[in-house]
């Protein structure tokens, strides 16, 4: 049994809690049946973080509604933490935000895609570390993946090695050393999440696809038609906990 412990950066919206669960449970019904036990720390409402990470095989983070452009004392804190707990051994992994909180925190920036949000079922590609990495160890060198994200890490930080990317993120996985990986799509997304997570924002996507010079009311159901089932994101989950722990 692998004990896992999980920094949530963010609740989900009310619908999309009531339809599939918040965050913390996609990761659950990912890991849970393969022999991991999560303990749940909701770093965005300031709790408090331990001492150590004695007792844990991994750290992770979660996605967030939040943002790393808009900087909090909490998010300093979680990142200081998430360093300092591979600086001593314990792997951690960054989804999402958590993906660019580590970025932010190996002095990358943080910013908003100027090619748009991206969300639905994308494709990634693994560069040539990518396709050596043990994170993606099984994958093929393109897949398919759950995403939904506005803001990315511009350019990858010093020390740091991309693994994957695609045409709108071009940095879509990242290596800080050894034991510190973070993806910006989301490998814990299973298909009825990821259409919850597009009803949710409706209004919005339509929005920002009529500021672009899409037609009105076509958005929504491209993208709820285009999730697709894949596998690749709970291999990534599993490759973690097996080959970093």
């Amino acid at each position: 049994m692998k004990n896992v412990l999980l920094l949530k950066a963010g609740d989900a919206a009310r619908p999309v809690q009531l339809s599939v669960g918040d965050y913390e449970h996609w990761f659950v019904e990912s890991l849970a049946p393969g022999g991991c036990r999560f303990d749940i720390l909701h770093a965005h409402r300031d709790a408090p973080l331990p001492s150590s990470t004695t007792g844990y095989d991994a750290v992770m983070m979660t996605g967030s509604p939040l943002s790393v452009t808009q900087l909090e004392p909490w998010m300093e804190r979680a990142a200081d933490f998430m360093l300092n707990a591979a600086a001593r051994g314990t792997p951690v992994l960054g989804v999402c935000f958590g993906h660019q909180l580590l970025a932010h925190a190996h002095g990358a920036r943080v910013v908003r895609n100027t090619e748009g949000r991206e969300i639905g079922t994308v494709e990634v590609r693994l560069t040539p570390e990518g396709r050596e990495d043990p994170l993606f160890e099984g994958l093929p060198g393109s897949f398919a993946v759950q995403a939904t994200h506005e803001d990315i890490v511009e350019r990858a930080p010093e020390g740091a090695t991309v693994l994957a990317g695609n045409a709108n993120t071009a940095v879509q996985a990242l290596a800080f050393g050894p034991r510190i990986r973070g993806v910006q799509f989301h490998p814990e997304v299973h298909p009825a999440a990821m259409r919850a997570l597009i009803l949710a924002r409706a209004e919005k996507l339509e929005a920002e696809a009529a500021s672009r010079g899409f037609a009105p009311g076509e958005r929504v159901p491209r993208l709820l038609a285009g999730i697709l089932p894949t596998t690749a994101g709970q291999t990534l989950l599993r490759n973690f906990v097996e080959r970093f722990t």
